[in-house]
């Protein structure tokens, strides 16, 4: 039987133990995730605010809100998944995410309208400097130097392809450089709230849209905004209601991908796999989209933008099983440890006996 200063020692070892880290095949799913719907619902928006001109980017985003806060409560209501129930606390645990929330949404609706599809892609690579930036002052979070170098380059791209843009709409850049802003500080700061409160993935989900939703759309009734919608005229087109009603539920898909994203991986991750994916959406619309105007310096950038998003994703996805393997060795150095102290502590008792 061990003594009791052996069973300490057991326990505290134990307790030094490191934790677990998410598996590579974990991290690279969700973010595969993440980049399949965000590439879906941009065709999707494009489609309603461009093909069929609807007029209200903001009514589009109060149509997400809703359907997250109708899907997250139903699910919590059968069970499926469990958040805290709503009290004062929740103001202090989930701010500012909302007023990042409803930011993001509104400026990326604005400037996917207003933009080409291969341009709105290009400018949205400025939120991977962004999230880089935030990361290491709200975080305090060490970046390496090879992981930045990759990002400089895309970077880099970005300003290469947007040198030559032939159809410069300064509206339309200006949404997407703030739509750049709260996307990076969504996902830093939804990265510290999984890490610091118990509101959990969902939790996060749902307060943000609840908290947000009716102030959204007082301003969208305010400004006219919810008229214009409201008075639409293809409501009885049963196309665009389908086209609608999918983006819808790929905005309530989005933002749990994005969190499930943020939760295996870094935010800057997070951004920097949305910017790969964006980059396949320039190409698509290079043939789809009707509104590119190609150009040899353009596309030379977003070459430069696809490259060094590639190295990126090499250096992260191959190295994140590194740390597990080392992390697999200490503890197995550390188990090894504690039954060499049992083994001991028992052949002690036996002499002593």
């Amino acid at each position: 039987m061990l003594t009791i200063t052996t069973i300490l020692e057991v326990m505290s070892t134990s307790a030094n133990l490191p934790e677990a880290e998410h598996s590579g095949l974990l991290k690279f799913l969700s973010a595969a995730f993440y980049a399949v719907s965000s590439f879906l619902i941009i065709v999707v928006n494009k489609t309603i605010l461009t093909n069929y001109r609807f007029p209200s980017y903001m009514f589009l985003g109060i149509g997400q809100m809703a359907t997250t806060i109708i899907i997250l409560y139903a699910a919590k209501m059968n069970q499926t998944v469990h958040f805290q129930d709503f009290d004062r606390s929740i103001f202090i645990k989930i701010f500012p995410l909302p007023l990042l929330y409803v930011g993001n949404h509104i400026t990326g609706l604005a400037g996917t309208k207003k933009l080409s599809l291969p341009m709105f892609t290009v400018l949205r690579k400025f939120t991977i400097l962004m999230t880089m930036i935030m990361e290491a002052r709200i975080l305090k979070k060490k970046i390496p130097n090879r992981l930045i170098y990759s990002v400089l380059a895309i970077v880099f791209g970005a300003l290469v392809a947007a040198s030559s843009d032939l159809a410069f709409d300064a509206e339309g850049y200006t949404f997407i450089l703030l739509n750049d802003v709260f996307t990076a500080a969504s996902g830093v700061y939804t990265k510290k709230k999984l890490g610091t409160e118990s509101l959990g993935k969902y939790g996060i989900l749902f307060y943000n849209a609840f908290i947000i939703f009716i102030p959204t759309l007082l301003a969208s009734a305010f400004t006219g905004d919810l008229h214009k919608a409201i008075t639409y005229e293809h409501w009885l087109n049963t196309p665009f209601v389908s086209c609608f009603l999918m983006s819808c539920i790929m905005g309530f898909v989005l933002m749990y991908s994005i969190v499930l994203c943020s939760h295996y991986n870094s935010a800057l991750t997070t951004t920097v796999v949305g910017a790969i994916k964006n980059v396949a959406v320039a190409y698509i619309g290079m043939f789809l989209g009707g509104d590119y105007l190609f150009s040899w310096t353009n596309f030379l950038g977003l070459n430069i933008c696809i490259s060094g998003g590639l190295v990126y994703s090499y250096l992260t996805f191959h190295s994140s099983s590194k740390p597990s393997q080392c992390n697999g060795s200490r503890i197995q150095k550390n188990q090894d440890q504690l039954k060499i102290l049992i083994m001991e502590d028992s052949t002690d008792r036996l002499l002593v006996k």
